[in-house]
């Protein structure tokens, strides 16, 4: 190797050498490739009011649209499980002809990671009777499982019953 072509090849050494450490400098200010925050503990619990809200519409769609296509239901006042989103309307198409509003007593969510999570706990349901006006409270335990699919939290699984003591 000539004079000539060892420093030609110490210059291409020093310039890898160089644009690596640069480049790994950016890649360290810049803190590496990002991942989303995990979502707060009263960011899942809103879900619930965004649920609560859709309810108050009165249209079934609106509801069942909260849930994942392959989520699973088990209401409070039905003895069938609800696996598909023409089965989560036909719930919903009778249980908010009770004009259920609901309010949380208890919650506990678990964060499981950035695009899941859990919220548990008592919630109770003021129901008006649609023929009488009669109201009556519903006090059950509740779950939601939650996903983020497609940058939208939707419900994966619902399980709701009635307190066993009241």
């Amino acid at each position: 190797m000539t004079r000539t072509n060892r420093i030609r090849a110490a210059v291409v050494t020093a310039t890898a050498v160089v644009t690596a450490a640069t480049v790994s400098v950016g890649v360290s200010q810049a803190g590496g490739p990002r991942t989303a925050p995990e979502p707060g503990k009263k960011q899942i619990a809103a879900l619930f009011d965004r649920w609560n809200a859709a309810l108050q519409t009165g249209d079934p769609e609106q509801v069942a649209d909260l849930y994942a296509k392959d989520a699973v239901l088990l209401p409070t006042v039905s003895n069938k499980i609800r696996t598909d989103h023409a089965e989560i309307v036909d719930y919903f198409e009778h249980f908010l002809q009770n004009r259920p509003v609901g309010k949380k007593v208890e919650t506990i969510v678990n964060v499981l990671d950035t695009d899941s999570a859990i919220d548990t706990g008592i919630y109770e349901f003021t129901l008006t009777d649609p023929k009488t006006g009669a109201e009556r409270v519903v006090e059950a335990r509740y779950t939601y499982e939650y996903e983020k699919r497609g940058g939208k939290w939707l419900i994966v699984n619902h399980h709701s019953s009635a307190m066993p003591e009241g």
